[in-house]
């Protein structure tokens, strides 16, 4: 029945091949949040295996080439639809910045195409006209993808196993495979209507998606099972409060709003006013919370330790400036999270490790600069990166691992299981990018940590959207979008530690070997 209209779309070419292409992947990205209309992967992943059927030539130049061309479209539209509302932090500062937003909504996508690219070229080598192309599709796709988030510093964003996440019954496969694990699956399960087209006698064209339909099945079952008997208690006699002050980024900066932004922080922070009241046990704050460099304000600990009661702990994002000791114009900038006790003194920091390229720091930092370019931030020489993922304690609150902004998409990247905490905390800025997918898209990955980890995750976020959420991705409380307020809440306690952060690395593997498995064996035979 597929027959025809697979032949057709394999059969065509030049301009037309690139635009099927380019549209299968930008309607991929209806996917994602906030959309999350998942099932039309399974018409566009479809598409796309049909293309690299037609990728073909009278020599490999030609059918790798084709493929190549095949791969590099799809992901420009995919990335293009999925990640254009980057350009919106280049109308933060449009006077300086604005002139950039085109480039950025059209390189970022070209750049991480390439990977899309490759995963056709690989997949190609593998290729057969059977059923068994799909699970050579499967592969590539995973294989580019693992590729996507480690290559340079990585850019995981919007990996296709986040289709699979679109409620929290569909999220718990991650406690077992991670969302890596969920990208192969997803690949897998979405081509397969691919298969009912090709060679092979109807039986065996029709039992990969029989298996897909299974698969899916499983996965809901699992979650609806695990979530039955997952009943969380609170960690006892511990009170938490996050504030979300709304803070529009194009405002953050000016120098007339720098002691009301301060101001607002207080005023919402100490919420009950009362000189009886008892105050939180941990205050929250997000990433970058003030609208300065830390060490150059020294009203800042003062006012800071007015605010808080006894037994209260801020634990906010920070810059903060270190000196050299000898040279005090050598200095580094660090994007931070820091400790502050009642009294106002410090008990520890955290500097963010994983810096976004063009937003914190620039490749080449001191050739661009020459050349007028400065990232975002606009902070000379840009931020240090810190030595990588901590523990932080506080007094009578379980050790945390504090993950700052961009952070969070990096699956499996800052909970070892030798030094396990007791929950995440993931402090943000998202109001770079208005109320645009991207804020939506970022908090999905960031659930999605809590779940393969098996542990709660403290979100505060300066524009939304800031939640807790328990170990199993449900959400407990929750500010939206453009919400000015505070959350109030305990903090979930954790389970054991899942499958995924114990062995993922070996879960993943298997994955990949079957994959193999269903990819070549038959061409060797």
């Amino acid at each position: 029945m597929l027959d025809p209209i697979a032949s057709r779309i394999a059969g065509s070419r030049g301009w037309r091949r690139a635009a099927l292409a380019f549209s299968a992947g930008a309607i991929s990205a209806l996917a994602m949040p906030p959309f999350d209309v998942f099932p039309v992967l399974f018409l566009t992943f479809s598409v796309f295996v049909w293309l690299i059927d037609g990728a073909v030539g009278s020599g490999w130049r030609a059918r790798y080439g084709a493929a190549a061309v095949t791969g590099w479209c799809f992901g420009f539209g995919y990335f293009l639809a999925g990640l254009w509302w980057v350009g919106s932090a280049f109308l933060v500062d449009a006077d300086i910045f604005g002139w950039m937003m085109p480039i950025a909504i059209l390189v970022l996508p070209a750049g991480l195409a390439l990977f899309t690219a490759a995963a056709a070229v690989l997949a190609r080598t593998v290729w057969s006209g059977g059923p068994r192309r799909i699970f050579a599709f499967a592969l590539a796709i995973t294989l580019s993808e693992l590729a996507r988030g480690h290559v340079l510093s990585g850019f995981p964003w919007n990996s296709y196993g986040y289709a699979l996440t679109t409620s929290p019954v569909m999220m718990q496969s991650a406690a077992l495979f991670g969302i890596e694990g969920l990208t192969a699956i997803a690949a897998l399960v979405f081509a397969s209507p691919a298969a009912l087209s090709g060679r092979g006698a109807p039986r065996a064209r029709l039992a990969l998606p029989v298996l897909a339909a299974c698969i899916l099945a499983g996965l809901a079952g699992f979650g609806a099972l695990r979530l039955s008997s997952a009943h969380i208690g609170m960690v006892e006699g511990l009170d938490l409060r996050i504030v979300q002050p709304s803070i529009p980024q194009a405002e953050k900066w000016r120098p007339e709003n720098r002691n009301r932004i301060f101001s607002d922080y207080l005023d919402l922070s100490d919420g009950d006013a009362s000189a009886d009241a008892e105050g939180p046990d941990l205050l929250i704050w997000p990433e970058s919370a003030l609208p300065f460099v830390f060490d150059s304000e020294p009203n800042a600990l003062p006012a800071i330790a007015a605010l808080l009661q006894p037994g209260t702990t801020l634990v906010t994002g920070m810059e903060r400036i270190e000196r050299d000791p000898q040279n005090r114009n050598d200095y580094r900038i660090y994007n931070s999270v820091m400790v502050i006790d009642e009294a106002g003194e410090i008990r520890d920091i955290y500097d963010k490790a994983w810096l976004v390229p063009f937003g914190e720091f620039l490749p080449m930092q001191n050739l661009l600069e020459a050349l007028g370019l400065q990232q975002l931030t606009r902070i000379v020489g840009g931020f240090t990166p810190g030595p990588g993922p901590t523990t932080l304690s506080v007094p009578g609150v379980p050790a945390f691992v504090p993950v700052v902004c961009y952070e969070a998409i990096f699956s499996g990247a800052f909970v070892t299981p030798d030094n396990r905490p007791g929950w995440i905390l993931n402090v943000t800025n998202d109001g770079w990018f208005g109320d645009s997918p991207g804020p939506w898209q970022h908090f999905r990955q960031a659930r999605m940590r809590a779940v393969e980890e098996g542990l709660p995750l403290v979100r505060a976020a300066n524009t939304g959207i800031s939640a807790v959420i328990d170990p199993y991705g449900r959400i407990v409380e929750r500010l939206d979008l453009g919400v000015r307020g505070v959350i109030d809440s305990g903090l979930p306690q954790a389970i054991a530690p899942t499958p995924f952060s114990t062995f993922g690395t070996w879960v993943l593997l298997a994955i990949v070997a079957l994959l193999m498995i269903g990819a070549v064996e038959r061409k060797s035979g």
